[in-house]
């Protein structure tokens, strides 16, 4: 993209802001074109413009005081000068305008903008209308939701709107260069992309399993259709919910990240451990994160080991059970109002509440692999460059060991490396041994070692 063209395009958005600011000065301080309202003022026409920043604004539908107020959170990027106006006194106080808003930081020697500021701006001929910035600043705002303005918290006694007005790294990036960034795991955005370079014939699932996959591949790919066109938005929720529970290493994760890769849908893994909390209210608030991000974009979420946050409700007969449930009933109501698929894994399908369970549209048991299971599994590990002595029986290794795909991937590298350490790539009989005798005792299991 060209970037000369990105800054001739967001400097002509400064235009407009810079006009907007000193408008509603004049308007609120009674100088010489008073009368004039800021919202008058011609807007920058870029329906017919292909730039990121344009598309994303037909794309949002941003309102005259939304696309003000994101505007407002780029000038410091791109013009922090056109706020220098906003240091003037009060020659009354002899002090800034504390209606102005906006901080100061030791790091920034410019004017950082506050949701105040803000309401300044749209409110400066017109009291009433402050109520039109507080929805742009709102939750149910789209540039709030897509984490696009970011207001910053404020100590309980301060008023919430001296938070700073910032525009997030990740869409300034894209609104100057039009590659998307993708969120990074930290404690603000608890989960990580997760990809795979297999394909559906290398996992090994049997039919009945299939199907059902198959039923979440049909709505990812007609759900809008069916939601809009065929009317079904007025009978059910939006969005697609499942299940998936069995052992480990029977295929959940990687099916999920399938799903993900056949759909071009990213896949975001929820990391638990950043998201429960022993405060209250914290949990819900990490949780919100992930949702609020994920609300308006194609991805698929993934919960693993899911028990730990959606388990079992109990009696309240304390505080703490008071408090878990009402925190299993926030998690409840969020999944229902996700439009996008949502997937649950569990080793053990009773380890979930009953009441997201009735809220699933299917519930996946992903079992041991039978033994003809078991052969392909092993087949598909040892088919490239790293392969068994053609004395071994690899049926017979199906039949006597009952292992998950996910630890036969661990025998094969197991394998591979002993194999390498002897410069071949062909894996003897005793090597093989070891490696399930490994996996055995990891899971605590007596391996049979008749053979």
């Amino acid at each position: 993209m060209d970037t000369e063209q990105s800054i001739a395009i967001l400097q002509a958005e400064m235009d407009w802001l810079q006009s907007v600011i000193d408008q509603a000065i004049r308007t609120y301080l009674l100088q010489e074109g008073h009368e004039q309202q800021w919202h008058d003022l011609p807007v920058p026409d870029l329906s017919a413009t292909a730039h990121p920043y344009a598309e994303a604004l037909q794309s949002w539908e941003l309102d005259i005081y939304s696309r003000l107020a994101l505007a407002l959170s780029m000038a410091p990027h791109i013009r922090p000068e056109a706020l220098d106006i906003f240091f003037g006194k009060n020659q009354v106080y002899d002090r800034g305008f504390t209606e102005f808003g906006g901080v100061t930081d030791k790091s920034h020697s410019g004017f950082l903008p506050t949701g105040q500021t803000l309401c300044f701006l749209v409110a400066a001929g017109d009291p009433a209308m402050r109520s039109k910035a507080l929805d742009a600043l709102g939750k149910d705002s789209i540039l709030i939701k897509e984490q696009v303005l970011l207001l910053g918290e404020t100590e309980a006694h301060i008023p919430q709107l001296n938070g700073i007005l910032g525009l997030s790294n990740r869409w300034f990036q894209y609104f100057m260069t039009g590659e998307q960034v993708q969120p990074e795991h930290s404690a603000s955005f608890p989960a990580q992309k997760i990809t795979t370079e297999m394909d559906w014939d290398d996992i090994v699932l049997d039919d009945a399993v299939m199907e059902q996959v198959s039923e979440i591949t049909t709505w990812m790919e007609h759900g809008d259709t069916l939601m809009k066109e065929w009317g079904l938005f007025k009978k059910i929720k939006p969005g697609y919910r499942t299940l998936f529970y069995g052992p480990p290493g029977t295929g959940k994760t990687l099916t999920a990240t399938l799903l993900g890769k056949a759909s071009n849908r990213d896949v975001y893994k929820v990391d638990l451990s950043m998201i429960v909390s022993k405060y209250i209210g914290e949990t819900e608030k990490n949780l919100s994160k992930i949702f609020d991000t994920a609300q308006h974009k194609n991805w698929i979420l993934f919960f693993d080991e899911a028990d730990a946050l959606f388990g079992r409700r109990t009696a309240a007969n304390s505080s703490n059970d008071r408090h878990a449930n009402q925190q299993t009933g926030y998690l409840l109501q969020r999944i229902e109002d996700f439009p996008g698929v949502v997937i649950l894994a569990s080793n053990l399908r009773g380890n979930m509440d009953d009441a997201f369970t009735r809220r699933f549209q299917s519930i996946i048991y992903f079992s041991m692999p039978s033994v003809e299971e078991r052969y392909r599994l092993w087949k598909n590990a040892f088919s490239g460059t790293c392969a068994l002595h053609p004395d071994i029986d690899l049926y017979k290794i199906s039949e006597d060991h009952e292992l998950a795909g996910g630890a036969i991937i661990n025998v094969l590298r197991y394998c591979a490396l002993s194999a390498i350490r002897r410069n071949d790539s062909v894996v003897t009989m005793q090597e093989l041994m070891t490696g399930l005798k490994r996996e055995f005792k990891k899971e605590n299991k007596t391996m049979n070692i008749s053979n």
